[in-house]
């Protein structure tokens, strides 16, 4: 098992939450969409601009796992007026959880997991909620064995191109 750390990430952390986000994302959904469509969604979503915003939103907080001094993953949690679609206050929002290729199935995708879990326990939140993509099966099937459950679905714009997420929850009290 690897000794992996969760560090919060701050403004100093900005070109490593760039690195990291881009090429979670590309590693994740490239194979499946055109690279337009992939360029667009990355300009646009992981821009210097876009990042310090997130960064800088009180109702954001965004972790990295580290691995030997290398981000090797990250989540992004979203609190009352960030939180996309529901705006629920007594939830949160995981609005991404990546992790790199060559450390997947190695637990760390847990290991941030159970940190959203315990922020939302010790906020006294009645669940966590987030969308995957219907084709990410992996996805999908990592949040069901954990106990997530299907309660909805919404439009999710990559690039031009109109995919559709499926909502999951995961009760806490």
């Amino acid at each position: 098992m690897l000794k992996i750390s969760i560090e919060k990430a701050n403004l100093t952390d900005l070109p490593q939450l760039q690195k990291i986000a881009s090429e979670t994302f590309f590693e994740t959904f490239s194979a499946e969409n055109t690279d337009e469509d992939m360029q667009t969604y990355l300009a646009r979503n992981f821009s210097t601009e876009k990042l310090i915003l997130e960064l800088n939103d009180q109702n954001s907080d965004i972790y990295f796992a580290v691995f030997e001094q290398k981000v090797i993953g990250y989540l992004k949690l979203n609190f009352r007026e960030s939180q996309s679609h529901l705006q629920d206050h007594g939830a949160i929002q995981i609005e991404r959880l990546y992790i790199s290729k060559e450390y997947q199935n190695k637990n760390v995708g847990q290991f941030l997991l159970e940190k959203a879990i315990e922020i939302a326990k010790n906020a006294d939140k009645a669940y966590v909620w987030l969308g995957v993509w219907t084709e990410n099966l992996r996805a999908i099937k990592f949040y069901k064995r954990n106990n997530f459950s299907e309660f909805g679905n919404y439009i999710f714009m990559l690039g031009k191109d109109e995919q559709q997420d499926i909502l999951m929850k995961l009760l806490l009290i």
